[in-house]
């Protein structure tokens, strides 16, 4: 498997984006239920699947752009709100970074790795090893580069995040990300409970650190990549409740700027999964 995302890796990432559109639409005739999760979801939020159905593209082109950005050649890469950035590392409080399944999430870590680490040292992302153990190697290998380290979906991992974060450095997570049972707490996301993470809000409780929104801007022609850097709305409640429905209607604001680049077909409202030892 690491072949053969090498492979893909050099290939023109208009490429990628042309043929990940038409895998995109080819999932979504093929599936009822994605169908039919992309259309409820799409509801929940208030719109019409015309009004998103060019995530179906998107969702596809996210799965083929993956392993040029992991081994391939850097993209062009702009940047919205880098002073908030800026700002947020000379307070050398930490920052917590925080986005929703939007656009491209792999980039933005990238890329504040990529301009950031000499000064201020990596960024630490929070990510749940895949169970194939072939695609967890190729994980393992692309996630191996200067400016970037993972923390797995533990404790151990929690507590590298943290470490991290009383260093000044800046962690990253999707909030969005549907967690284990034992690990979040119901939450409206769109007016539907959904099981929500609560290590996002932990963690800036904890520290202390700056919790800053960010996504990456898929842009057209395949012109690269656009990092949207925003400072979060209002100061987090200390009350832990209070702090996911924060997160949840910040998550909700972003895919609101851009509902056409969200992952409509992400099982957010599922069950959880059992917490294994």
């Amino acid at each position: 498997m690491l072949a053969l995302y090498r492979f893909a890796a050099r290939w023109p990432l208009g490429l990628l984006h042309a043929l990940g559109a038409l895998l995109g639409w080819l999932t979504w005739a093929a599936s009822p239920t994605y169908r039919r999760r992309i259309g409820a979801h799409a509801r929940l939020a208030g719109y019409r699947f015309d009004e998103v159905r060019a995530s179906v593209a998107h969702a596809g082109r996210m799965a083929l752009e993956t392993p040029r950005l992991w081994f391939g050649a850097p993209v062009p890469v702009e940047w919205q709100g880098a002073d908030l950035l800026e700002q947020a590392y000379a307070a050398r409080q930490g920052i917590v970074f925080m986005t929703p399944h939007l656009g491209c999430f792999e980039i933005t870590a990238q890329a504040v790795g990529a301009r950031y680490h000499a000064g201020h040292g990596p960024i630490t992302v929070l990510y749940r090893p895949p169970r194939q153990a072939a695609l967890a190697a190729v994980v393992e290998t692309a996630r191996r580069r200067e400016g970037l380290e993972t923390a797995p979906t533990t404790l151990a991992g929690v507590r590298q995040m943290i470490r991290a974060l009383r260093a000044g450095r800046a962690v990253g997570l999707l909030p969005d990300q549907v967690p284990p049972e034992g690990m979040g707490l119901w939450s409206p996301v769109f007016g539907q409970p959904a099981y929500t993470m609560t290590l996002a809000a932990r963690l800036i409780q904890q520290t202390g650190a700056t919790p800053l929104l960010a996504w990456g801007e898929r842009l057209p022609g395949a012109r690269g990549f656009r990092i949207h850097v925003q400072a979060f709305p209002a100061p987090l409640s200390a009350d832990l409740d209070s702090a996911v429905a924060q997160i949840n209607r910040a998550m909700e604001a972003l895919i609101r700027q851009c509902p056409q680049q969200y992952l409509w077909g992400y099982g957010r409202y599922k069950q959880p999964r059992q917490l294994t030892a």
